[in-house]
This record gives C-alpha cells, sequence and structure tokens, in this order.
C-alpha cells in the first residue's frame, strides 16, 4: 500500500470526522495561556465550521485518528466492508497539525475521534497520549473534546479526562434494538456503562462548598453524546424519550441529532423516514424545550402527528396551535413558565418582560422592542394596548405563520 502524504491523511480523515456531529466547545472553564510559556485559550473565536450553543463561533480541527474499523456498522461510511480510502494519523502527526493550525490561528482547539483498531484500549489509548502530549509536552490551553470508546479501561477514560475539556460517548441509536439490528458488534450496556463511569467522575469533580481542597477536574465541559436519526425505523417520541432519559441519568450537557438518509441497497433494507435534514433541524427545537423551556415529551409530541415532529412548523407554535384555548396571556400579568410557551418568545426576552413590567405597564410595541419580532408574538398574548380578538381563533393562523415555501436553487 502506497504511504499517504500528511496533507492527504489530513483531507481523508478530516472529511471522515464530518459525520461526528457532537463538537461544540461551548460550557468549558475560561483558561488562557496569557503570562505563561504555553500557547492557546479556551476562549475567543475565529475561522470556524462549528457553533456553539450561544451561536459563538467556534474553530475546531475535527479529524478521526483513523478511519480503519473493526466494526461494520451498517450505517457508518467508515465501517471495515465500507469501499473507502483509509488512513491513520500517529499521535506526534495529530499533535503537530494541531499546533501548526493552532499558532496560523485557523482553530482555536481540537476535536478528535478514531476507528476502532485493535481494541477499545488500544484506541482509546492513543487518544489520551494525544491529549497527554499537548497539555504536557506543549503546555497547550486551548480546547480538546475527545470521544470516548466504549468498553476501554476506566483508568484510561479517567485520564482522557484530566486533559480533555469535553468527553462524548456516542449512544448511536434511539433505541437499543437499532442498535443491534445495524451495529451488532456493538453492545448498548457497554456504552451506557462508559457514560455512567463519566458521570461518576464529573459528580466527584463537583466542589463541594463545605470543604476546603477542591477536587481535581475532569472534563470541566461535561460529557455530550451523538443520536444517528433516519437509520432506524424510530419514530420523534422515541429519539425525544431516549434523550430526555439521556439528559437525566447521565447530566449530559448536549445531545446531538445526526440527520441520516438511507439508500436503500442490496445490503441494508433501511426505511426511508421523513426529509433528514429538517427532521435533524426539528429534533434540536424540541430538544431546545426539554432543556430551557420546562416542556415534556408528551407535550412537545402533541404538536405533532402519528409520534412525528410537525416538519412545517417549530415546535412550540406546534404546540401553541392545538393549544389556543391556554392563550392570550397578559404579559403584564403571567408568571414565567407560562411565557416561557408563547411562540416567538426566547428566555432572554421574557426575563427582559418580567424586569420591566415591574415599573410600567408593557405596550405592544414595547413587547416588539424586547423580542426583536412581533409577528409570531402577536396572536398569543395581550398587553396594554393590544388584544387579537379573534385572531388567536382564526382557522387561517396556521397558514400565516407557517414560513413561506421557497425555490430551491440548482446552484
Amino acid at each position: 500500500m502506497a504511504t499517504l502524504t500528511l496533507r492527504r491523511k489530513l483531507a481523508v480523515l478530516s472529511d471522515a470526522a464530518k459525520y461526528d456531529a457532537s463538537c461544540a466547545s461551548s460550557g468549558s472553564e475560561k483558561r488562557s495561556s496569557a503570562g505563561t510559556k504555553g500557547i492557546g485559550s479556551t476562549e475567543g473565536s475565529g475561522i470556524c465550521h462549528s457553533y456553539a450553543p450561544d451561536g459563538r463561533c467556534i474553530s475546531l480541527l475535527k479529524i478521526l485518528l483513523t478511519n480503519f474499523c473493526v466494526y461494520d456498522c451498517v450505517y457508518c461510511v467508515n465501517r471495515s466492508s465500507s469501499n473507502v480510502e483509509r488512513a491513520r494519523f500517529s499521535v506526534d502527526e495529530v499533535v503537530r497539525l494541531t499546533l501548526d493550525f493552532y499558532k496560523r490561528n485557523y482553530i482555536e482547539g481540537l476535536f478528535l475521534s478514531s476507528g476502532i483498531i485493535r481494541s477499545p484500549d488500544y484506541t482509546m489509548e492513543q487518544l489520551v497520549r494525544v491529549a497527554r502530549s499537548l497539555r504536557q509536552d506543549h503546555l497547550f490551553a486551548g480546547y480538546l473534546h475527545l470521544k470516548v470508546i466504549p468498553n476501554a479501561a476506566p483508568e484510561l477514560l479517567a485520564e482522557a479526562g484530566r486533559w480533555a475539556d469535553r468527553l462524548s460517548t456516542n449512544i448511536e441509536m434511539p433505541t437499543d434494538a437499532g442498535l443491534e439490528t445495524l451495529a451488532p458488534e456493538k453492545k448498548p450496556s457497554e456504552i451506557r456503562t462508559a457514560m455512567a463511569r463519566l458521570r461518576g467522575k464529573l459528580d466527584e469533580a463537583t466542589p463541594d462548598k463545605a470543604a476546603r481542597a477542591k477536587p481535581e477536574k475532569f472534563a470541566p465541559a461535561g460529557q455530550s453524546t451523538q443520536m444517528i436519526v433516519g437509520a432506524d425505523s424510530a419514530d420523534d417520541h422515541a429519539i425525544l424519550n431516549r434523550a430526555a432519559g439521556l439528559y437525566t441519568g447521565y447530566k449530559l450537557r448536549r445531545v446531538y441529532y445526526s440527520a441520516f438518509s438511507p439508500i436503500p441497497d442490496a445490503s441494508s433494507r433501511l426505511p426511508l423516514r421523513p426529509p433528514p435534514l429538517m427532521r435533524e433541524h426539528r429534533l434540536y427545537q424540541a430538544d431546545w424545550l426539554i432543556r430551557f423551556y420546562g416542556f415534556d415529551v408528551p407535550e412537545i409530541m402533541a404538536g405533532g402527528q402519528d409520534g412525528l415532529l410537525d416538519l412545517a412548523v417549530d415546535p412550540k407554535l406546534a404546540w401553541a396551535l392545538k393549544n389556543r384555548a391556554r392563550f392570550p396571556l397578559d404579559v403584564n400579568r403571567a408568571d414565567r413558565e407560562m411565557l416561557l410557551r408563547v411562540p416567538g418568545l426566547g428566555t432572554k426576552s421574557i426575563d427582559r418582560i418580567v424586569a420591566t413590567r415591574r415599573h410600567h405597564r408593557l405596550r405592544l410595541a414595547d413587547v416588539a422592542r424586547i423580542s426583536g419580532s412581533i409577528d409570531k408574538v402577536r396572536p398569543f398574548i395581550e398587553a396594554a394596548d393590544w388584544t387579537p380578538g379573534g385572531l388567536t381563533d382564526d382557522a387561517r393562523l396556521r397558514a400565516r405563520l407557517a414560513p413561506p415555501p421557497e425555490q430551491m436553487s440548482l446552484f
């Protein structure tokens, strides 16, 4: 086999990493090498290909250590039976690339994953060696995100959390049955065990206010996971139920949804689900409602039909349209929990409304200034000078609020 140049390896392994969605750098501690002999920082922004949940641009060198893999997961382009070009970095090559890209101000950190080679322990040890070298040998203070290999030794996971800002263990599929069908070599129990071990270490690293000694830091940006959407027959109800359980059970910072467009062929008969990218978008919106708006899964799914979210409108608007009897809400009197359910109002806007109404009664123009847009909000609220009248119950309201159809570009 011909020896690949470093440039070619980078092309192959950065392309192979694009299917892993779980890489956002929000949530880490503030750390800078300013005033030291090291380099790097977890702060700032630059040329990027990822976005943090708060909208901040982040630039990460996102690569696989290798796209060789001993597993043959049906949904994975890097599966052992796939006819793709293979490549593998050495530990020193990943370290050198990260430092070179950082010094040129192309990146703010590294997201490193890998196919499974030899064994879970061997693969995880290679990932840990990269992080340890960057931190210890080069005093790199930038952001590091490592992928956890399930079934790797607990001591390797513990060391990974010592060097990395965030760790992620892919749950892969929404259901155990889906994983067992499409990736029979992967065991759901092993994935959950790895996530539970990370949660235990994160709990140990949580400072106790009563204790004088501070615990050793462990992955200060927490853990996340990725769920592949569309490769099996799981509906949105099952996906969101799984996500809600993961947030509660493992204290995840984020569940990432990765849209998958199955192509039926002789080797796999994967079900065709709704348009994958729009479905992924709606799942992210629904996930946001669970995490920050107090919605539970049954409420969100009540806005959809047959276990699927409404693709035409966002989940909060879909819920409000099916619960019009709860509206309109008086923005000068309604509690925060109910205002969180008004379409078009975000958490920051609601906090400003609650703070402002302590001093004077809000008019519709005040709400418009605070929210930035009033069209979606107007049918669901009352203000000092506004009542929607019959607008809330108008049969044409959904059509008015749904995004207009767009002509798709050919270029």
